[in-house]
């Protein structure tokens, strides 16, 4: 879970529309090497709209991401590389097993991690050969976090990554995000407080 070289996220006077409405406005904030960021606000505060942004799948209305100094819109493409975006679908191919959809998420980025230590780490290594469409709803979800060591990259964007998960397997989401951040990760996580994220920066929208 190698992060890439030292790097940081800069978000300045960002506005966000959705659906021809004004969501989200005027957020800024800086994330360097370990830090994390969390996302509060009711459902429709524009919580997923601003990751959706971060990711690069949406154009801000106003203001500007950069990296490492950089802005993004330099390079849309070599940004979303170094993103790791889980969103609320799953995304898991159902024809699939278990880790060749792991296999599959690998060899989309540039750099692949070990396939056993990513089903080790979500404890999917006894589901290996399943086809995914048997998986249940917390299977899947757990499989869909598993990419995030498949495919090592340094910026996660985590949309309520604990929906669907039990104790365990939250516990297991909080170690993996902890190591991520020891090895210089970013992340930013929305979450209602179902993922617990230590020394995080916390941003709540819809105030």
């Amino acid at each position: 879970m190698a992060a890439a070289d030292p790097a940081g996220l800069e978000v300045r006077e960002l506005a966000v529309r959705r659906g021809g409405r004004l969501v989200v406005a005027g957020v800024g904030f800086e994330l360097r090497r370990g830090d994390a960021l969390t996302l509060r606000g009711a459902n429709g505060s524009g919580k997923s709209s601003l990751l959706r942004v971060l990711a690069g799948l949406l154009r801000p209305a106003h203001g500007e991401i950069r990296w490492d100094g950089r802005p993004v819109a330099d390079d849309p493409a070599g940004h979303r590389a170094r993103v790791h975006y889980v969103a609320h679908a799953d995304a898991v191919k159902g024809g699939l097993t278990t880790e060749e959809n792991l296999a599959f998420a690998a060899a989309l980025g540039e750099r692949r991690g070990e396939l056993g230590a990513a089903l080790d780490g979500m404890r999917l290594a006894p589901l290996a050969d399943l086809p995914a469409q048997f998986l249940s709803a917390g299977q899947r979800r757990r499989l869909a976090l598993a990419r995030l060591l498949a495919s090592p990259r340094p910026l996660w964007l985590l949309d309520e990554p604990g929906v669907g998960l039990d104790r365990a397997s939250r516990a297991r989401l909080e170690a993996v995000i902890a190591e991520h951040r020891h090895t210089g990760g970013l992340v930013v996580v929305a979450t209602h407080g179902d993922v617990a994220v230590p020394d995080s920066a916390r941003l709540e929208l819809g105030d």
